[in-house]
């Protein structure tokens, strides 16, 4: 994104209100992040999403009775909110490419060994969660 913004500067604005909505998103999505991070530690299965297979637990309790990916929700809205401290049109419409990229390289993965690891239980709650928000 800072990339983009750089070589495209005449889409850039002037948001003088970018800093301080840039920093609130980013804590937000820090603390969402955090939420899932600390449900994983609570119910004492892994974090690491190069391991789905190493998951002991399925969490659906705190912040995962809203969203399914927490902390791929945070990193998306810190993304979002360096989008907006960026003040760059065309970095920011980089932003909902993250979706797309994420759930098929690695929330589909991650679904289908949880999907083989907790079955039915699996399927209930995302049935009953969403993917995002």
């Amino acid at each position: 994104m800072w990339v983009v913004a750089r070589l495209l500067p005449g889409l850039s604005a002037d948001w003088q209100w970018r800093l301080p909505v840039s920093v609130a998103l980013a804590g937000a999505g820090g603390l969402v992040a955090l939420a899932g991070v600390l449900a994983f530690r609570r119910h004492h299965t892994t974090v690491n999403p190069l391991n789905p297979d190493a998951a002991s637990a399925l969490v659906s309790t705190g912040i995962f009775a809203f969203t399914r990916n927490p902390m791929y929700l945070g990193m998306l809205v810190v993304l979002a909110a360096w989008g907006l401290y960026l003040s760059n049109l065309a970095a920011a419409v980089l932003v909902p490419l993250f979706v797309p990229c994420l759930n098929r390289l690695q929330i589909l993965p991650e679904e289908r060994v949880l999907r083989a690891k907790f079955g039915a239980a699996f399927d209930a709650y995302a049935a009953r969660v969403r993917r995002w928000i």
